[in-house]
Parts: structure tokens; C-alpha cells; sequence
């Protein structure tokens, strides 16, 4: 999602290929040096993180000034890329750990969603930056955990902000689901 995100925006065309996690193709894992997804096949190399890719596509093309954002804002993409997508995985994969280890990390996403939403005007900072397309995806798994709890939390500016990337034509560019890639496919350019 965050790779798709900045892809779009910086309208950097890509041949965009959807694997099926449980069922790698042959030519992707040959790509893709750690075999996970995202994974970016550049003239210059591979790129295999999504923030990296991030980084690459806007600065091919910045439109938005995306990159353009205080320091505070790398803090922000570091906390939410350690202590809190580890939280997220252990509390969205709940039943893969024990109870104790669960509610730290609950603990964990708390103390983050606590920080954020004290951060939070309209954006992290003054106007859209990478900071807000790298944490909102984090932050909508997380709210999609609990559902309920998450729109009946004091969150007010975190709801609003997620609503607001829930509904952006963005958003809803990036979520279009592709049928998984075969290696005979013809290419699916993206944007």
C-alpha cells in the first residue's frame, strides 16, 4: 500500500505485478532477494522495502512536496516502522503469541495512537508529507483490529485523518485488487 501510494503520486509508471503470498511465483522469488513483497526491480537494482520505494518514486517526481517535511517527521516514520508495526503484527496476529506479549504490545500501539493524535492538525504536520502516507496504512490495520473500539476511542483526530484517507480518490486508486501475476501475463502498468 505505502509503495503504491507514492508510486501513484509521483505518477512514476511501474509494470505492477500482484503476488499470492502462499503461492510465489518462480520469477518473483528470483527477483526478489528476501521474497516478500513489495519489491521494486529498478535499472539501478532491487529495492525491497516499501518506505525505500517510497523514497525512490518521489524522488523521481515530488508533485506534493512529499518529502519535503521537517526531521520530526523521519521520528515519526522510524517509530511507526519499529515499536509500532511491531505492536500491530503481534496484536493482529494475536493467536501466534502469548497473552502477555499481546498486551504490551497493545500497550505499545496505545502510547503511539496517544502521541500521534496529540501530533495530528490536519496532517502530521502543516500539509500532506511522507509522514502521514507511511503511518496511515499502519494505522488503518490497526484500527481494522478492533473496529469498534478503534471508532469508539477518544481518537477524534485520528479518526478523522484515517476517515480522510479511507475516502481519498488516493486510496481508493491504490486498493484496486489485481488477480495474482503469472509469469506469462502481459505487463499492468500502474499508475
Amino acid at each position: 500500500m505505502r509503495a503504491r501510494l507514492a508510486v501513484a503520486v509521483a505518477g512514476v509508471e511501474v509494470d505492477l505485478r500482484e503476488i499470492l503470498l502462499r503461492d510465489k511465483p518462480v520469477a518473483f522469488l528470483a527477483a526478489s532477494p528476501s521474497g516478500t513483497v513489495p519489491c521494486l526491480v529498478t535499472q539501478a537494482g532491487v529495492i525491497d522495502e516499501s518506505l525505500e520505494i517510497m523514497i525512490w518514486a518521489l524522488r523521481q517526481n515530488d508533485p506534493d512536496g512529499w518529502l519535503d517535511m521537517p526531521q520530526a517527521g523521519h521520528d515519526w516514520i522510524a517509530r511507526g516502522d519499529g515499536p509500532f508495526k511491531a505492536a500491530l503484527d503481534r496484536v493482529k496476529y494475536a493467536s501466534r503469541h502469548p497473552a502477555p506479549d499481546v498486551a504490551a504490545a497493545q500497550a505499545e500501539a496505545v502510547r503511539f495512537f496517544n502521541d500521534l493524535e496529540a501530533q495530528l492538525g490536519n496532517w502530521v504536520f502543516d500539509r500532506a508529507s511522507l509522514a502521514d502516507y507511511a503511518l496511515l496504512p499502519f494505522v488503518r490495520q490497526f484500527a481494522f483490529v478492533d473496529k469498534h473500539w478503534f471508532d469508539n476511542s477518544d481518537y477524534s483526530q485520528l479518526q478523522r485523518w484515517l476517515q480522510g484517507f479511507l475516502e481519498s480518490p488516493l486510496f481508493i486508486q491504490c486498493m484496486d485488487k489485481l488477480p495474482p501475476w503469472q509469469p506469462e501475463d502481459q505487463p499492468r502498468l500502474f499508475p
